[in-house]
């Protein structure tokens, strides 16, 4: 076992034995331990100030974006309502299975060093120093792709003539840094918490809009039910668009181009559901996260069902795949004129939606720039407290902020200052295009890392009635998963091989859409060379080291808030007995 996992080594004492009662709430009277991936010094412990209602919305809000708002919109016209239904189904079960696997480990022992930390003690060290690293870019690119989006939608309002972006950019950016420094994590969460609400009650209001137009509740009457379904269809042909243009001409058989449509929304599905997965980075800073953790897990697959797959199955309902207004929907920006709802209310005859849309859209935007600057603090964070970053990213100030870690990735969200030139928005526009692939290369990781945190629990007899949480789908159902996420990796940008309408082989989309796979397997060998690390066998996966520290810390919350349920009273009382079950 490596030493930096024991507590032998480091304080002479079994990691089993130590006295518990050392241990307080607070952290400040922990011995301190050199436990990789397990803080317990004042000077580099984050502050456990998320509460489960924060945790709860968190899990939900880092998935409810433009991707299902506007990006549905192209999925529709690609491949039509039957194909959106089924893979947006498909791939969040795929994302449930991810979670739940992620769950079970984070409620296990929640360590600091986050998605880092599980694979580096469960799987193999260099697992975790890839898994970190390529998590930590996605977010460095994510984060300023949000700025700019932001300032796109706002150009909806504001001439871009009349004002340069770059001083959208700029405001959002202030802002989003100073909620993450100045706030801490509680002000972090309660703010995420209220953003996530929002998000929770547009996206209900859009499922219900959408219902009243499948009834036939629009200005123009007339039910379409599952009419769109019949005609055009419920599959389309990849390309249609061209099609269209040149009639007489298909592109693909009517079979192969069916597939090639569905297939094609399967990618989409896959980027609209990136994020979902954040809320186990948030376990280091969760009040209770044997409890609050596997709660947010098991109410993210009702969300998934309600939200996600509900929408697309009403835009479906509302919209055929080659509608007019789908097609201009399409070629226009991010703004609420791209969304397949707005198509939706132009063909039912309701005005006045692009605003509202387009104010809804700013909201989330904002919402994931400021949760994304947050996720990738805290993964650098995480990769210094696994030995894998410098040690000075890993120090936090007095209220558990990681400054450095923040400060850094601050600096790289400034990239979103080049949206005021044309030239580099292109440029950056393909580095957006590794965001999918290494979000899915942190999927392929997580499930890799679970099957290896099964097999070792198994190997050693722990059983399922010890576990606070266990993933329902199992060490084959998780096979299945990683099975169709390598799949959809390996087949992310197929199209470029897909020479249609006398098109000529795009070299940049495959480098872009390809190149984080060799970048990932770079970190992954180059790691495993230079530090001759191995993998960790079943039996000696490191269950207990540093997880007293965490029981104790469970124990004194458990006992804290029942004191403090007790003797509430007023608005708290009512909270906590008719409210607090939601979270």
């Amino acid at each position: 076992m490596d030493a930096t996992h024991g507590i032998e080594a480091h304080s002479g004492v079994a990691g089993n034995n130590v006295d518990a009662e050392k241990a307080s709430l607070d952290g400040k009277q922990y011995e301190h331990l050199d436990i990789r991936g397990l803080e317990t010094d004042p000077e580099t412990m984050l502050n456990r100030g998320l509460k489960p209602r924060h945790l709860s919305m968190i899990a939900i809000g880092g998935a409810l974006g433009t991707g299902l708002i506007v990006g549905t919109g192209k999925a529709l016209a690609s491949s039509g309502p039957g194909s959106l239904f089924i893979s947006y189904t498909f791939v969040g079960a795929l994302v449930f299975c991810v979670m739940a696997g992620l769950g079970e480990m984070a409620a296990w022992l929640p360590m600091s060093s986050g998605f880092t930390g599980y694979a580096t003690r469960y799987c193999h060290p260099s697992l975790g120093f890839a898994l970190g690293w390529s998590y930590w870019m996605k977010y460095i690119i994510v984060t300023p792709n949000q700025l700019t989006a932001a300032s796109l939608v706002i150009s909806f309002w504001a001439d871009p003539k009349k004002v340069n972006p770059g001083v959208w950019v700029a405001i959002i950016w202030v802002l989003i840094v100073a909620i993450n420094y100045f706030g801490g994590v509680k002000f972090f969460g309660e703010f995420e918490f209220w953003l996530s609400s929002f998000k929770v009650i547009v996206v209900l209001g859009i499922i219900l809009f959408s219902l009243v137009i499948a009834c036939g509740g629009g200005p123009k009457g007339g039910a379409p039910g599952f009419k769109y379904w019949s005609n055009p269809g419920a599959f389309a042909k990849l390309y249609w668009q061209e099609d269209l243009k040149h009639p007489g001409h298909p592109v693909f058989p009517n079979g192969l181009g069916k597939f090639l449509g569905f297939w094609s929304v399967m990618v989409n599905a896959t980027f609209a559901y990136l994020g979902t997965e954040l809320v186990g980075v948030t376990a280091a800073e969760a009040q209770n996260p044997r409890r609050s953790i596997p709660k947010a897990i098991r109410l993210t697959f009702f969300r998934i069902l309600i939200f996600y797959i509900l929408s697309v199955l009403l835009v479906g309902m509302i919209v055929p795949y080659n509608s007019k207004e789908l097609l201009e929907a399409n070629s226009k920006s991010t703004s609420g004129k791209a969304s397949p709802f707005v198509a939706a209310a132009s063909i039912a005859g309701v005005t006045g939606l692009p605003h509202i849309i387009n104010a809804c859209i700013c909201i989330f935007v904002f919402s994931a720039a400021n949760s994304d600057l947050y996720i990738a603090s805290r993964t650098l964070y995480g990769l210094a407290s696994d030995r894998s970053a410098p040690a000075i990213f890993r120090r936090t100030d007095s209220r558990g902020v990681p400054v450095y870690s923040l400060i850094v990735c601050s600096l790289f969200a400034l990239l979103a200052m080049m949206v005021v030139s044309n030239d580099s928005k292109k440029v950056f526009g393909y580095f957006v295009n590794l965001t999918t692939i290494f979000g899915l290369m942190s999927w392929i990781s997580l499930l890799v890392t679970y099957i290896h945190f099964l097999k070792g629990r198994r190997a050693q007899n722990i059983e399922n009635k010890t576990m606070p949480y266990v993933a329902p789908q199992g060490l084959i159902g998780t096979y299945i998963a990683l099975f169709f996420c390598c799949l959809i990796a390996v087949t992310k940008n197929f199209d470029v091989f897909l020479h249609h309408n006398g098109a000529t082989f795009n070299y940049q989309d495959f480098i872009t859409g390809y190149l984080g796979i060799p970048l990932y397997l770079c970190l992954l060998f180059g790691h495993m060379l230079y530090t001759k690390s191995r993998g960790i066998k079943p039996h000696d996966v490191d269950f207990y080291t540093g997880k007293h520290i965490i029981d104790r810390e469970e124990e004194l919350f458990v006992t804290y808030q029942s004191i403090k349920v007790a003797e509430s009273k007023g608005w708290d009382k009512f909270y906590n007995r008719y409210v607090a079950w939601l979270f």
